[in-house]
């Protein structure tokens, strides 16, 4: 049958587990535990157990569990960027909505008893002493891709300074995933959502 992922913000790739290669079975358990419960919750022991192995299979094809911390971001990173692309495309409108639709979406997502805010930015919070984890690298190499493919829409609208607008598109973005994840109030993002439609929609253009 395959790998069936079916992708929403809050969680959670459900997955035929029976059906699934050992790494990417051990992999799609990691995901769901570390995401519901954190790294630091999270044993060895238990993502085995929810994998229906033992260790020493886990243990087979990852050497240790920062290797498998690193798998569990690697795992999300695709997924991530393409709910954020098809939010994009969903949205009718001009670009400022369209971006304004991500941050509408993300609200949508918020609002489910089982969304744990962003999975890249608990990771690195939790590993804030070690920067040069796998694990951090994966997380920032992963906000890096979606700084640069919102540069990329900017840029096909004509915006002047597009990295730039990009950068700030995202700060609202990790801005909100910190506050709503605080009060659990995805209203935050809705108001973002406005915060960002105004900056784009200001934005200086080279066909202005």
């Amino acid at each position: 049958m395959g790998m069936q992922l079916v992708y929403t913000h809050w969680s959670v790739y459900k997955a035929n587990m029976e059906n699934l290669p050992t790494r990417e079975r051990i992999v799609a358990a990691a995901n769901r535990l570390f995401y519901r419960e954190g790294i630091r919750a999270v044993s060895v022991d238990a993502v085995a157990e929810e994998a229906g192995l033992t260790k020493r299979s886990l243990y087979y094809h990852f050497r240790s569990k920062d290797d498998l911390v690193a798998a569990y971001l690697d795992y999300r990173d695709q997924p991530n960027l393409k709910a954020f692309q098809r939010w994009y495309e969903e949205t009718s409108g001009s670009v400022a909505d369209k971006i304004a639709g991500i941050f509408d979406n993300l609200a949508t997502s918020a609002a489910h008893p089982k969304w744990k805010g962003c999975g890249f930015l608990r990771t690195s919070a939790e590993l804030a002493n070690l920067p040069g984890h796998p694990a951090v690298i994966i997380g920032a190499a992963h906000k890096k891709r979606i700084e640069a493919w919102l540069a990329e829409c900017l840029a096909a609208d004509d915006v002047i300074e597009a990295n730039m607008l990009a950068q700030q598109i995202r700060l609202l973005l990790d801005g909100c995933f910190a506050v709503v994840m605080l009060h659990r109030d995805p209203g935050y993002m809705r108001t973002a959502a406005l915060a960002a439609r105004t900056l784009v929609a200001s934005a200086p253009r080279r066909s202005a």
